[in-house]
């Protein structure tokens, strides 16, 4: 019966064509990034002008206040077409779910689909975890992602839950130290178990709240841990939950993130970089060098070698946005490598004093000549990076060692988030490899240099102090990479630059794949591959629709022992 209801599953997602979009939120790793923030926000000012308009503070529990001005509002030109398929829905929530002596509560944006819903006593709920970011950029997942797809196959009830803090979930007035002391993994776990606990989904009249109906929760990258954490902390809740790229491990440094592009990109790409790195890191050693070589990047006037060498890492993010839909993932890896490659073309005429083709060096200064793929790479900082900069203002736009640049406590600061976060509990500090190591970013990115953010941004509090160093324990002892339990399901991309720290890194143990303890790694695949999807699985590309019918096969299985508890709330 079991294997019958699998194969309608499968049937009913091979018929019309949808597209998946989004794309995951790179992570704010050290404080170049919040410089490159900062120049994107400014950037896309205009693009985004609604939604800074639409900042606002929630100024009390009332359910009636959680909205903006276009909520609820679907003949709002503002909106997206999937903010009308998909209106947003408010779940009030305490803002201490520990200690709320106070009594304050905030409002927990959610959205739902319902298109595939079949009343009935087993009725599951698909619940996917927004994660560090807006819930609005999940809401593709919703409609042609890994929601539709399992609730498609199982006549459930799709969610996507905004995460406390992020997009208009938010429960403070700043983001001081105080102000950000509630945003922690216990706090976000238990709106989470409280949501799934209490909700009343508008539109249907059945009570679906857990343990009455069985709950699948999934999560993808940071929201692919807390999956896999929810699954351990609220057992009796959450039936079965699926961790997607889920970085169970916390680490103070994660400098393998880069190992794992350095050796899974093309082998002319990765020698360009590993070459490059150590041209560039010795010349910045010879002071007679240092200036010209920063010249020749555009960025002469930046002070500090260590934020020089910082920028030149950034290009390396771009692996993670890559994804198997081309009309959702970013080519700008591919672009990158093909910039590193090109033959010689001079950014200006007097740019250069000559091209040497039979020894490939590019001349220059008198006293600085470069290989030509160190050449590429200062065209494509100057072009994509410095570009964006306003003439005369390098140190402004790439410095990071003036602390009151950081020290903005304003909403519309959202670095702030999740980086409070990395400072706080989870770490991945993107420093250099071991010495000796094989590295295509320079040695100069230490941890002092990289974690230095979290003293200069977030100052003690009257309530709150950020450690030292971020308290890892607090995420690794709820499982670390041996986090297991009955329907919980492990799946990992083979070329994810987060691997190391998940289940399916290399330090961790192999384990065997089964219905109930499913372990699965995507080949070829980056990061939370299976949370895109085609609502016709047969476009998709073979190990994406494996993975996808896969994932339908367990969670079938799973709903087919589901059973409601003697002692569970009418």
């Amino acid at each position: 019966m079991a294997r019958m209801r699998v194969v309608f599953a499968l049937l009913t997602l091979l018929t019309e064509r949808a597209v998946c979009g989004g794309i995951d939120q790179i992570r704010l790793l050290g404080p170049q990034a919040v410089n490159l923030w900062r120049l994107e926000a400014e950037r896309h000012a205009q693009l985004h002008a609604q939604d800074r308009a639409g900042l606002f503070v929630q100024q009390d529990g009332s359910e009636a206040n959680y909205h903006d001005s276009s909520a609820g509002n679907n003949e709002d030109p503002a909106l997206s077409e999937l903010e009308r398929k998909f209106p947003a829905h408010w779940f009030t929530q305490p803002l201490d779910h520990f200690s709320n002596a106070s009594g304050e509560t905030f409002g927990q944006r959610y959205w739902l689909n319902t298109r595939n819903y079949r009343p009935r006593p087993d009725a599951p709920v698909i619940v996917l975890d927004g994660g560090e970011t807006s819930g609005l950029d999940r809401l593709p997942f919703l409609d042609t992602g890994i929601v539709e797809i399992l609730t498609r196959a199982t006549g459930g009830v799709g969610v996507v839950l905004e995460h406390r803090y992020y997009g208009r979930s938010i429960p403070v007035q700043n983001l001081t130290t105080d102000s950000l002391r509630w945003l922690n993994n216990a706090q976000s776990a238990a709106d989470s178990a409280n949501f799934m606990a209490h909700v009343k989904f508008p539109g249907i009249d059945e009570d679906l709240t857990a343990p009455g109906h069985p709950w699948i929760y999934y999560g993808g990258s940071y929201a692919g841990a807390r999956a896999a954490h929810m699954k351990v902390l609220y057992p009796d809740l959450v039936f079965g939950a699926i961790a997607s790229s889920g970085v169970t491990h916390a680490s103070i440094e994660n400098w393998e993130y880069m190992e794992i592009i350095r050796r899974a990109a093309d082998p002319r790409c990765s020698e360009h970089l590993q070459s490059s790195i150590e041209i560039i890191d010795a010349l910045l050693d010879v002071p007679i060098t240092r200036t010209p070589l920063k010249a020749l990047f555009g960025l002469a006037q930046l002070r500090h070698d260590e934020d020089f060498v910082s920028l030149l890492e950034s290009p390396l993010g771009a692996w993670q946005g890559k994804v198997w839909d081309p009309e959702v993932g970013s080519t700008r890896w591919d672009e990158f490598c093909a910039a590193l490659d090109k033959p010689f073309s001079p950014w200006t005429e007097s740019d250069v004093i000559a091209y040497e083709e039979d020894t490939g060096l590019v001349v220059v200064t008198e006293k600085l000549s470069v290989p030509l793929p160190v050449y590429n790479y200062a065209q494509y900082i100057k072009k994509n990076y410095v570009s964006q900069c306003p003439p005369g203002s390098i140190e402004d736009c790439f410095g990071t060692f003036d602390d009151t640049k950081f020290q903005s406590t304003d909403l519309d600061q959202t670095w702030r988030l999740w980086v409070f976060q990395v400072c706080t509990e989870w770490g991945y500090f993107s420093t250099a490899p071991p010495p000796g190591h094989p590295r295509i970013v320079s040695r100069r990115l230490t941890l002092e240099y990289e974690s230095k953010i979290c003293k200069q941004a977030y100052p003690p509090g009257k309530h709150f102090v950020v450690p030292p160093l971020p308290n890892v324990t607090a995420v690794n002892v709820l499982g670390d990479y041996d986090i297991e339990a009955d329907r919980l399901a492990i799946i990992d991309g083979e070329v994810d630059p987060w691997r190391p720290v998940t289940p399916h890194s290399e330090y961790a143990r192999d384990r065997v794949d089964t219905i109930l303890r499913p372990f699965k790694l995507i080949p070829n695949a980056v990061h939370h591959y299976d949370e895109y999807g085609r609502r016709n699985m047969s476009e998709e590309p073979p190990e994406i629709q494996l993975i996808h019918e896969e994932m339908i096969g367990f969670v079938v299985a799973w709903l087919e022992d589901w059973e409601a508890p003697k002692d569970a709330s009418p």
